[in-house]
């Protein structure tokens, strides 16, 4: 069959033959035009990253490079199979949840003296170990240990074959954001995020993507996070953001993925809804990328640099910050290592 398309040319062959999701145009202005409202913000530049990502190091050192490849390397599969039963952390007197539940476990793991982000540690450690650098404040734990010890160990070792760090391991892909991300898919065999949609193969590599974009975001931007074809990447296809975008009006989910949903039907990574959906979010960022940077071109006659992470880097916030508001609209559950 083929390589697959790259992610933003999936989002849109799957946006135009998509069944149960759509994108909505008049979504995409309004959100548009919410984004074009906050340009002159932190929020919507590189900055923004550090603040949703408090407890990452300081951003000049090989330790930095590690820390975001071991926590992108597990970043997947947070949400809990009940809202009661939530996985948490509390480091420096704060109670963490979700994804920011591993940034909490791998920094009291750092202060504990254990070398969590040295290759050397984590190719080799075993599943008790992550267990006990993962553990919950109660008795929930965090979901999928033993395939979270399974990448893990596997990006290790792939980091140790090609100069023993993460910023070695990138280094041939020379700055440019498309390459970085080729460079971690054909290498590390859990970053491939792929499926089959409508006799095409389809990627979305919401997590070499957003590795990539994390090098950047810890960077700030400058120095060796000054990375070309940023604008190239996408958003990052998980299951929150999603959720965004329906709630904002920019996806509308058919009446029968919607029942299945609040049914609390899982979906299997590859299913046509979950593949739908992950594709029209895609798409649905580049429309609104396109329409804002349309919107500063002809309003303020000045060239738009946002890109789709920025974006994302808004939206996941977002979708944080209002899920009381958007709590009627449910989130696709699918258990993998890709999200």
């Amino acid at each position: 069959m083929g390589s697959p398309l790259p992610p933003r040319e999936s989002g849109q062959y799957i946006a135009e033959r998509s069944q149960d999701v759509s994108v909505e145009e008049g979504g995409v202005e309004r959100v548009a035009e919410m984004l074009y409202n906050l340009r002159h913000s932190d929020s919507l530049t590189a900055r923004s990253w550090k603040k949703a990502n408090p407890l990452a190091p300081s951003h000049n050192s090989d330790q930095a490079f590690n820390w975001v490849f071991v926590v992108d390397t597990m970043n997947f599969s947070f949400w809990p199979e009940s809202e009661s039963q939530q996985c948490e952390v509390t480091y420096k007197g704060i109670t963490y949840t979700g994804y920011m539940t591993l940034c909490a476990a791998i920094s009291r793991a750092m202060d504990e003296g254990i070398p969590i982000t040295e290759p050397k540690y984590f190719s080799q450690m075993s599943v008790q170990e992550l267990a006990h650098i993962l553990r919950s404040d109660n008795e929930t734990p965090m979901p999928m240990l033993e395939e979270r010890h399974q990448v893990l160990t596997e990006g290790g070792r792939v980091l140790l074959e090609h100069g023993g760090s993460f910023r070695s391991f990138i280094n041939p892909a020379g700055n440019d954001a498309l390459k970085m991300v080729e460079l971690i898919v054909e290498k590390i065999p859990s970053y491939r995020d792929e499926a089959t949609y409508e006799g095409k193969r389809v990627s979305f590599y919401k997590r070499a993507q957003i590795l990539v974009a994390d090098l950047w975001g810890i960077m700030e931007a400058r120095g060796e996070g000054d990375i070309i074809n940023i604008d190239r990447l996408t958003m990052f296809a998980d299951y929150r953001v999603p959720q965004a975008l329906v709630y904002l009006g920019v996806l509308r989910y058919s009446d029968a993925l919607m029942q299945a949903l609040k049914n609390g039907e899982l979906l299997t990574s590859g299913d046509r809804e979950e593949v739908e959906i992950r594709g029209c979010s895609i798409w649905s960022v580049e429309l609104i990328k396109e329409r804002f940077c349309k919107l500063v071109q002809e309003r303020d006659t000045q060239t738009c640099s946002i890109n789709s992470a920025i974006i994302d880097f808004y939206l996941w916030p977002y979708a944080k910050q209002h899920h009381k508001e958007m709590a009627h609209i449910p989130i696709h559950h699918t258990r993998c290592v890709y999200y």
